[in-house]
């Protein structure tokens, strides 16, 4: 699922982030493929989700709904046993400002050293084989679930911890982890039911 040179961690990816998209000006969906792995699941559903949830960038209206679409068509792929992700140019080429994305990061720094701490391979038969394909199938389903959770204010941030998550879980090997990530999914689910029904 992973490759041997994937960020192992959240602060490797948010260096990763960092420094594959220094000197650009707009950073699109292709520039995060490339800084995080083209061929690694895991770490692009942890950079979905850590978007999503970022001030600045995840509140910009359509961005939780391409992001859950890149996940969809990402893990989707999983599901269906691709080794490497393809992605259509219109998605590739979708572009959001560097310095929002930085502003992000930025902001996740700390979060992320915390995070880190406690993330540790434990229960990994639960992000192996059938596990990970569940994993997978939760994922999809909070990424269909993304224009809904546009509608409904602060569902989306539920959505993308939830993804972030599932991603961290997939490269730490923390079946844990994912035992959290699927009770955040339930509990987005219920909230944003209970929002549009209210």
């Amino acid at each position: 699922m992973n490759q041997p040179d994937d960020p192992e961690n959240l602060e490797q990816l948010l260096d990763r982030l960092r420094t594959h998209t220094d000197g650009q000006t707009e950073v699109s969906v292709a520039n995060i493929l490339t800084a995080v792995g083209e061929r690694s699941f895991g770490p692009v559903t942890l950079a979905a989700g850590l978007i999503v949830i970022a001030p600045l960038i995840g509140d910009i209206p359509g961005v939780p709904t391409l992001l859950g679409l890149l996940v969809l068509l990402t893990l989707g792929q999983l599901m269906f046993r691709r080794h490497s992700i393809w992605l259509p140019s219109t998605l590739l080429n979708r572009r959001v400002r560097r310095d929002k994305l930085i502003k992000g990061l930025d902001w996740m720094e700390k979060p992320a050293r915390y995070l880190d701490q406690y993330t540790r391979p434990r229960l990994v038969w639960l992000t192996r084989g059938p596990g990970q394909y569940l994993m997978a199938l939760m994922c999809v389903s909070v990424a269909l679930a993304m224009p809904a959770m546009e509608v409904v204010p602060f569902s989306a941030n539920g959505g993308g911890l939830a993804l972030m998550a599932f991603g961290l879980a997939m490269i730490a090997r923390d079946g844990l982890l994912a035992l959290f990530a699927t009770t955040v999914t339930l509990g987005t689910f219920w909230f944003v039911v209970s929002g549009l029904m209210g």
